[in-house]
């Protein structure tokens, strides 16, 4: 009778989660619509200008990616503070966000201004070097742009208003297309740019998408009692600063170690031929686009998390965190079974070399297998956002990707150390160890800080708000 009185709260819970990860999930897909869109494109200019864009990309996301982290201190903050009834705090910590932009775009800018040091280093083509020094010369334009937008985006995500990201995501992908065609094959008297038009176009989107969020943000009937453009600009304050530096840091580090582990682990298979690299990219890009539902669902968890325990109520926190597993599980079920049965069909969406197809399907085994142990640590990880518990996120991220997954995926891959090399199969079943292993430590540590009386772990949220 108990579990049936209950029932209606957690279908409550469940149908909220969803509510906010579900424009999450669908601005992801535009976000990576966009790289698609990009990638098409400029490949009808060339093939050298199709590889800019992707070797550009592997430069420029992981370190935007570190901006982008350091601000997501703020949903699990602002999550907090509204479920708190202190939403007059909440602008202050905003208008913070800014001083950490202005602080990370200047590294950042002058790392991707100066990226040609690394482009020439990597010896490849000339003509290929110099339009990805182009591309991410145009790119550098919208670098201010996507971290306010970000900012902002934070904003409207941590009081659980996750659709103006959406559809504003939504405009960006239908105007990145038009400005496109005009930069990237010359229209209407500008000249034909190439792949660097493409980098001019997504800045100039940057900036759309940032302007439309941050009128959003000013004329939202939501947040007009927060007063944040009364006075948009306002001094330093170290403290706040810390604190939001100490709980973004170790996001930002961990996202940055994620994806140089993927990046790092194309670069090691590159020797070993077109079809290992080919059939390594179809594994990766399906797993990419499927872990987008389980990140959205990590995300929307952070903020209902914060929200709850903002109401001081720690029970309900531990029933959004357990509601998020069962959700996340149940779509896992439906994402592995469709990649494990429809796998040559997916493989042939990108290919038609037989020998590619047999090796993507080998590998897309293994992805379907590692979704469970995927989703279990990105859920496990939006619920210690939630509680503000990042670093635990940091160590668990570095031990489980650098420590265990890539020496044992190299191991595999390329040595005979262990069975007779692998290639990409050992890389997947790397991840797989990583991710397990990842999952159990994050679910522990999760266990571990719910354990804690409410009092206590009350009190210490209040110290860190």
């Amino acid at each position: 009778m108990q579990k049936i009185h209950h029932w209606p709260q957690y279908h409550a819970q469940a149908k909220k989660l969803i509510q906010i990860a579900m424009p999450i999930l669908l601005a992801q897909i535009a976000q990576n619509s966009m790289g698609l869109v990009d990638t098409i494109m400029a490949g009808r200019v060339s093939a050298a200008d199709m590889a800019a864009i992707s070797v550009g990309a592997s430069i420029w996301f992981p370190l935007v990616l570190f901006g982008h982290g350091l601000l997501l201190a703020l949903p699990p903050t602002i999550s907090y503070l509204n479920g708190s009834n202190q939403r007059s705090r909440i602008a202050h910590q905003v208008r913070q966000g800014l001083w950490i932009i202005l602080l990370v775009c200047l590294p950042l800018g002058g790392l991707i201004y100066h990226s040609d040091l690394i482009i020439h280093a990597m010896q490849m083509e000339e003509r290929l070097a110099t339009i990805t020094v182009g591309y991410l010369h145009a790119m550098l334009f919208g670098l201010p742009a996507y971290l306010l937008l970000i900012n902002f985006r934070c904003l409207n995500d941590g009081v659980a208003k996750t659709k103006p990201a959406m559809v504003i995501t939504f405009i960006g992908l239908l105007l990145n297309i038009p400005l496109n065609y005009v930069f990237i094959y010359g229209k209407f008297g500008v000249p034909a740019f190439g792949a660097v038009g493409c980098g001019i176009a997504t800045a100039m989107v940057n900036w759309a998408m940032c302007f439309m969020m941050i009128a959003y943000s000013r004329r939202s009937h939501h947040l007009r009692d927060i007063r944040l453009f009364d006075q948009m600009i306002e001094k330093p304050d170290w403290t706040t600063l810390k604190k939001l530096l100490k709980l973004g840091f170790p996001i930002a580090v961990a996202l940055w170690a994620e994806v140089a582990l993927f990046a790092l682990t194309s670069l090691f298979l590159s020797p070993l031929g077109t079809a290992m690299v080919a059939s390594h990219q179809i594994a990766l890009n399906t797993s990419s686009f499927v872990f987008m539902f389980p990140m959205s669902l990590g995300m929307a968890t952070t903020i209902l998390v914060g929200q709850r325990l903002g109401e001081q109520s720690p029970s309900e926190a531990k029933k959004v965190s357990y509601i998020a597993f069962a959700v996340g599980l149940n779509i896992t079920i439906i994402t592995a079974f469709v990649t494990l049965f429809w796998r040559e069909q997916i493989a042939q969406l990108f290919v038609t070399d037989t020998s590619v197809i047999t090796l993507a399907s080998s590998l897309l085994i293994i992805a379907a297998l590692y979704q469970f142990s995927d989703t279990l640590q990105v859920v496990a990880g939006g619920v210690l956002r939630g509680y503000k518990d990042t670093k635990a996120i940091l160590y668990i991220t570095i031990f489980c990707y650098w420590v265990l997954g890539m020496p044992i995926g190299y191991g595999l891959a390329m040595t005979d150390i262990i069975v007779p090399h692998l290639g990409a199969l050992g890389f997947w079943v790397g991840f797989v160890v990583a991710l397990t292993a990842a999952a159990i430590l994050l679910l522990y540590r999760m266990w571990k800080i719910q354990r804690q009386s409410d009092e206590q772990l009350l009190t210490k949220l209040e110290q860190i708000k």
